[in-house]
């Protein structure tokens, strides 16, 4: 009596357990991931970094793997050490110079303005037209020492603030990168391993789309990393034989700011348009002409020949998209986030469009599937 009491109890209660044993479980999981989430958040640019990097590079490596009878360990090696060179290593060399430039950049501006007025060069006066006005109205502001000294020392200490922070972000940066070769390493000798795991659980989640959606998003990182930075990188290489051709002080910097500014289309303009003006200044008219040539025929036509063949491979990314990711990511992800971010909203500008265009010839299908229904029943 007592048994059979006990048993109807224990099935009406049978349900709650279960949805406890449900909810136990749905508790450890998001334990679980929180608690991964946790751990691996600080190396996420990183992890994302050398993912990048390792995607567009891939083929290279593959090929160098080849060379090397078949062994990925010292293939994956030599890709790192290669990373660590063309990448890590300028990034060290801008933070060292900046490091040391800051602090001669302030002292020098200072003795400047504490010197005396500085005159006009003679040039000036003889510009068609306009020439006797600006050298007038640059004796007035020279003649103004004072106020004009006041408010060049007022700019110069936040200057200096930028210009410390910027190394700093550089420093951070720098950490990343030196993270992400150790990373990239992996990435590349286990590669393969672990495309089958992404392939597997991509197939799991969106069935015979996932092979599709890897080749897609293999197809953009690789385009936008070589039509946008490798674009950025050759017209900053040309810059700086330009900047030492034509004895451009501080010509790493001018070609690291090159580099940075190629993303907008009138920022190299800006770079060598600068230090041409400097010239000019100098009154180097010889090498100011020069410079300014070497900016129209060699840097700036980079972009429009290099930038289309390297991006061809890939869909066209809007110079919306690619500020904002550059900015975007530099302040999600710090200085690394500038090769972070384009790529990403790359991936989900590209995802999105073969979402509409399947969805569009799902649509279409059934449309035509729905025209053909009433003939077919006709002709039976």
């Amino acid at each position: 009596m007592t048994e059979a009491a006990e048993t109807p109890r224990a099935e009406a209660f049978s349900p709650a357990r279960q949805r406890l044993h449900q909810y136990a479980q749905l508790s450890a999981i998001v334990i679980i991931v929180v608690g991964c989430y946790l751990i691996l958040h600080p190396f996420v640019p990183a992890i994302l970094f050398a993912a990048v990097v390792c995607s567009a590079t891939w083929p290279f490596y593959a090929r160098l793997r080849q060379a090397l009878w078949g062994h990925s360990a010292p293939a994956a090696l030599a890709m790192t050490l290669l990373l660590i060179v063309l990448v890590i290593g300028p990034t060290l060399l801008l933070a060292a110079t900046l490091a040391d430039s800051v602090s001669s950049i302030v002292e020098t501006s200072k003795a400047v303005l504490t010197g005396g007025p500085i005159k006009p060069p003679a040039w000036v006066r003889t510009i068609p037209i306009v020439g006797e006005v600006l050298s007038d109205y640059w004796q007035r502001l020279a003649s103004s020492r004072d106020s004009l000294s006041t408010q060049w020392h007022g700019l110069l200490e936040p200057a200096r603030n930028f210009v410390l922070g910027a190394g700093k972000a550089v420093g951070e940066g720098l950490l990343q990168m030196s993270l992400a070769s150790f990373i990239g390493f992996f990435f590349y000798r286990d590669g393969e391993a672990l495309m089958l795991v992404i392939r597997g659980a991509l197939h799991n989640i969106a069935g015979t789309l996932g092979g599709e959606l890897l080749a897609t998003i293999d197809n953009t990182v690789t385009g936008v990393i070589l039509g946008l930075f490798g674009t950025a990188l050759a017209q900053a290489l040309v810059a700086l034989a330009g900047f030492y051709i034509a004895s451009v002080p501080a010509a790493f910097l001018l070609a690291t700011a090159t580099f940075f500014l190629s993303v907008i289309p009138i920022g190299p303009p800006l770079v060598w348009g600068g230090a041409a003006a400097w010239l000019l200044f100098e009154g180097q008219m010889g090498w100011a002409i020069f410079m300014a040539l070497w900016g129209l025929l060699a840097i700036s036509t980079i972009d429009n020949v290099v930038k289309p063949y390297l991006i061809s491979r890939s869909s066209n990314l809007p110079l919306l998209l690619i500020v904002l990711g550059v900015f975007g990511g530099v302040s999600a992800f710090g200085f690394i986030g500038l090769f972070i971010g384009p790529p990403v909203l790359a991936i989900g500008l590209t995802l999105m469009r073969l979402w509409l265009a399947r969805r569009s010839g799902e649509k279409a299908a059934q449309a035509q599937a729905a025209a053909a229904a009433p003939g077919a029943g006709g002709a039976r």
